[in-house]
């Protein structure tokens, strides 16, 4: 199975330059943890991710939540990404190898077609394998502040 037949191919996404707010009012409105950053949501060439714990840890934590905080001051600039055509078993190694719960899936020109949530993986796995994905991403240890990597197809 690909990661195409399990992605999320619905998305809302967001630009550095829109406001934290937007971006948090996005996620709750689709209900969803994660937003891709973009270029512009009409070419959607992705330039990075924000997530619900990045505005809490990078932002609010810090104190500097305003009213005009930008997505840029948050986001990962660099996620972890996978191509449509690749395997699950790959998109769930980079998975545990970044400890992250969520990849952007990108086309070969770097538009961003999808994501695929832990979620999406645990609904079509076995349990055995589910609890040691789960277990790796989970895993306590320190985060390199440049985590990701671009995986290749």
């Amino acid at each position: 199975m690909k990661v195409q037949d399990i992605m999320s191919k619905t998305l809302s996404c967001c630009a550095a330059t829109d406001t934290l707010q937007k971006a948090a009012q996005l996620m709750k409105e689709q209900d969803v943890g994660a937003i891709p950053v973009v270029n512009d949501c009409n070419e959607r060439k992705l330039l990075g991710i924000i997530t619900d714990r990045d505005i809490c840890m990078k932002v609010v934590a810090q104190g500097n939540l305003t009213n005009t905080a930008k997505v840029a001051e948050a986001m990962t600039r660099t996620p972890a990404t996978c191509r449509p055509d690749e395997s699950i078993e790959g998109c769930e190694s980079l998975m545990k190898r970044y400890q992250v719960r969520r990849i952007p899936v990108v086309d070969s020109s770097g538009v961003c077609v999808g994501i695929v949530s832990q979620a999406d993986i645990a609904l079509r796995d076995t349990p055995e394998h589910i609890k040691d994905t789960l277990a790796a991403v989970s895993q306590h240890r320190a985060r390199p502040q440049g985590r990701a990597v671009a995986a290749s197809a």
